[in-house]
């Protein structure tokens, strides 16, 4: 069956990426894939958290916020100590998604804050913050490098995600939040830029779905990741080599 914007099943969504979008950040991406358009940005602090202290070990973590016209209806802006469980979850997803990429040991004791803000939420939110906040990240890394804070670059290896799933019986990729909302399966895949895996993340909707499908969804997944490389690429420009491991 056709998928409601006639992709086919291994297609992934229109993709965009505008970086220095927020010029004040130390990294930023305004990052659309299709109709879902989320903000990243990457701020970095010369400390790091307590239980790291005197350790020479940096920290990078992340935050996920929806705004409120970011859905149909209005989505209630998280408070300080009233953020949502989901809000939660997905910011942690993203953190420890993102830590993958570092040796947090050569980053010294300074922290990465990863901020996503959905501005537009359909379908795939927290794989783009993913994907567009390694962006961010690697901007962030690549100005410290240049101000001469940073010898060499912590990150040792590129991350990207993206959403899959079964829908009407069908293994798709990029699920739109029509698709994701009927889906009897629905996988985030976590995936490094030279295709590994970092995270599945995945749920029966509905009914079980068999070991032949999350495997169809995983290679449909990594398939797709060679795009989402590729528009980070293309962001990053010079400054990939630049941060970017040599081997």
């Amino acid at each position: 069956m056709a998928r409601i914007d006639n992709r086919a099943n291994n297609e992934l969504r229109v993709i965009s990426v505008q970086p220095d979008f927020i010029p004040t950040a130390s990294g930023s991406v305004l990052i659309a894939c299709g109709n879902t358009r989320v903000l990243c940005t990457a701020m970095v602090e010369e400390k790091v958290p307590g239980f790291l202290a005197g350790s020479g070990k940096g920290w990078l973590t992340a935050e996920y916020s929806m705004l409120p016209a970011s859905t149909l209806t209005r989505k209630a802006r998280d408070r300080k100590g009233g953020v949502d469980g989901r809000s939660v979850e997905i910011q942690r997803l993203i953190g420890r998604s993102l830590r993958a990429a570092f040796d947090l040991t050569r980053l010294g004791e300074r922290s990465i804050t990863i901020d996503c803000d959905v501005i537009q939420a359909d379908g795939g939110t927290r794989t783009a913050s993913i994907t567009g906040g390694f962006i961010a990240a690697a901007m962030a890394i690549d100005k410290l490098m240049q101000e001469g804070k940073l010898e060499e670059s912590p990150i040792v290896r590129g991350i990207c995600a993206i959403s899959a799933g079964v829908v009407e019986g069908e293994v798709r990729v990029d699920l739109c939040y029509e698709e994701d909302s009927r889906a009897d399966a629905d996988v985030n895949v976590i995936m490094t830029d030279d295709g590994r895996l970092i995270e599945v993340q995945g749920t029966a909707e509905g009914a079980p779905f068999a070991r032949e499908e999350l495997n169809a969804i995983i290679d449909g997944a990594m398939a797709a990741s060679a795009v989402l490389v590729e528009k980070q690429k293309e962001a990053l420009g010079e400054a990939w080599n630049r941060v970017m491991p040599k081997n």
